[in-house]
Formats: C-alpha cells, structure tokens, sequence
C-alpha cells in the first residue's frame, strides 16, 4: 500500500523553513504522519474484519477485533514519543529526559489491553459459535479460564513495568510474600471469598443457569452469574440474592438441576366402607403405573396398603417419572392423580375424608351429675 504523498516533498518543505523554526514543521509533520497510519491502519482493519467474518475460524476474527484500538493508540503512541524527541533536542529541557520510559510502559500497556481484549473476545466467540451450533459449553469453566488468564497477563505487565522502571522484580516478590501476610489478615474476608470462588470452579457444584438450594440457609434460586467475591442467583420470585462465595464452603448446597429423575409420592385413603376393594384397587394402580409412558420402570415402583388411618384405610405410591423438568414434572404427576382417582371410582370405592363418629350410650340415667357446690 502506497501512502498518499510524498515525502521528499516534506523534506523539501522542512528545508525552506527557517532554522529555528524547522523542528515545529518536523513535529507537524510526524503527527500528521501518525494521524494518517492510524486512519489507514483502521480502515484496513475493518475490510480484514469483513473478509474474517466469512470464515469458520473464531481465532480470526478475535484477533483483528482485539488488536484494532491498541494497534491505533500504539502508533499515535511512537508518534507523539518520537515529536517529543524533536522537541526535546531543540530545547534541551529535563521534562522530556522521561519521554522514553513513559514510552515504554504505554507499549507494555498495550501489550496487556490487546491480549486481555483478546481473551475476551476468544470467550465470547466460543461461547456464540456453541450457541449456534447447538453444542453444551460450560460457561463456568470458559468464564473462570478467562479470568484466570486476564489476571495472568496483568499482573505480568505490572511486573515487566516495575523491572522497566528500575526495580528488581526479585525484591518486589520477596516485599509480596512479606506483605501478603499483613494484607491477609486485613482483607481475609476478601481472600476467603476469592478462595471460595476457586473452589466453586474446581470442585463444580454448581454452574451458570442451575437451580440450586441450601437446607442450611434460605438460599434458592437460579445461578446468574459466579464472580471472584460474590455469586449471584436469581430467586424465583425474580429478586436477586449475592451470596459471598466463602459461604459456600461452610454450607450444604443442593442442585436439582442435576436430578435425574423426579419423585411422585402420594398417600391416598378409601373408605373403611370399601376395604373388600382395596386389593383390586392396588392391583390395578400398579399396573396403570408399570404402563405409564412417563414413568421410569428401571426405578423403584411400589404400590402399598400402608395404615389404618383414624378415617380412612391408607395406601402408598411411590415411583419416578422420566422427565426433570418442573412444569412437566406437574402434568405427569396430574395424570397419574387422575387415573387412580378413575381406578377407585371403577371399582365403586370413594376415597375418604376426614370422619368422627360420636357414640352415645343408651342409658341416659346412668351418666353422672355434676355435683352442686353447697350455699
């Protein structure tokens, strides 16, 4: 690609100047050349973009989005660096003595946006490109190695800065380790909640989008998002609810998106009027159940006369659908309500209700007064 002008020209230019003014014309003349790079640069990167988005490759496509504002500030970078030379030669002022490292830790800077960028933008197109092609990705797992490597490269630029700088990284590890002590005491809450974190991505109990609860706390709800210091789950009366994650690991945590089945376990009474019917009755919700397109045989099924009640003569289901989710969960469970109640009604039974029968002894005479208090 040729640029658009002609730089003996400016050379020429800058020699017509007068002496004391020349180095003002080389200075316009590198920020009109950064300028117009950046212009370039920008332009090209966009019709790259578009040529990438056609292909099946997400590394690409990542790569261009991340570098295109770094790339732009780095050269408006060494432009102004290499102006400021200009002027700092013709001046001679200290100001300008800094000019150099202040350059050199904006390139590591740089350096560290575009590969945090980069990350980013890698996660973002893995977790689109599952998406549309229908495929199972563990957010969690792609959110916490994002992260991982983000804080990676920063704290490695933070390090080639202080080595840039003038200080011995050796010497600022060895002030952490005795600095990490003190800042542990005061900020263990802080740590404790980061380790808690950790942990929640290694052990996995739970991930993005589970419906989770603890016996031990009021805690229920749906994972929105799992953070360094605080996850967050939607409760289902669409509230938020941020937990630190240091509570997680003092607490038993349930997931029943994990169930793979769902349990149906009803007790259900007839009339004592209609025990000559109950074995029948059993006979034919055990079959009705072992027939069932929406129950699991494989799982345990029992059908049971179970108690006496004080009303009612007691039986017990016990059985497993195939489905988990909630909502369809309700409608087998309806269906299967439904056609024990059809069974008891074939066989001319009733299921019972509460009853209290009051017997009364024929011989009035005989109950005892009520003795009278003497005046």
């Amino acid at each position: 690609m040729t640029l658009p002008f002609d730089t003996q020209y400016f050379a020429k230019l800058l020699d017509t100047l007068p002496e004391d003014a020349s180095w003002i014309g080389q200075v316009f003349v590198v920020v009109f050349l950064a300028l117009l790079l950046a212009f370039v640069v920008k332009r090209f990167l966009k019709r790259l973009h578009r040529l990438f988005e056609q292909t099946d490759n997400i590394w690409d496509d990542a790569l261009v989005v991340a570098v295109g504002r770094p790339l732009r500030l780095f050269i408006w970078l060494q432009g102004i660096a290499f102006a400021a030379h200009i002027v700092g030669e013709k001046t001679g002022a200290p100001l300008f003595d800094a000019v150099d490292p202040l350059r050199d830790i904006g390139v590591i800077v740089l350096l560290a946006w575009f590969l945090v960028r980069l990350v980013k933008q890698i996660q973002q197109n893995l977790l689109h490109r599952a998406e549309e092609q229908g495929k199972e990705l563990d957010v969690t797992t792609v959110d916490a190695v994002g992260k991982l490597l983000r804080i990676s490269v920063i704290i490695t630029a933070v390090l080639v800065i202080l080595q840039t700088l003038g200080y011995s990284v050796s010497g600022v590890l060895a002030f952490g380790g005795i600095g990490g002590i003190a800042v542990g005491f005061a900020a263990k809450d802080l740590l404790a909640n980061f380790f808690g974190g950790l942990m929640i991505y290694l052990d996995r109990p739970f991930a993005v989008g589970d419906w989770v609860r603890s016996p031990d706390r009021q805690i229920e709800g749906t994972v929105e998002e799992i953070g360094w210091r605080l996850t967050r789950i939607r409760t289902f009366d669409k509230r938020p609810l941020y937990i630190p994650n240091a509570t997680f690991t003092s607490i038993a945590v349930e997931n029943p998106s994990r169930m793979t089945h769902r349990r149906i376990k009803e007790t259900i009474g007839i009339r004592y009027d209609d025990a000559d019917k109950m074995e029948p009755i059993l006979t034919d919700v055990r079959q009705m159940l072992l027939t069932h397109p929406e129950i699991d045989q494989s799982q345990t099924l029992m059908v049971h006369f179970n108690t006496f009640g004080p009303s009612s003569l007691d039986f017990f289901i016990y059985t497993f659908t195939r489905t988990t989710v909630w909502t369809e969960y309700h409608r087998v469970k309806e269906d299967v309500l439904l056609r024990i109640y059809r069974i008891i009604s074939e066989h001319g039974a009733e299921v019972a209700f509460p009853t209290r029968t009051l017997h009364i002894a024929a011989d009035g005479g005989n109950m005892p007064q009520p003795e009278r208090p003497d005046r």
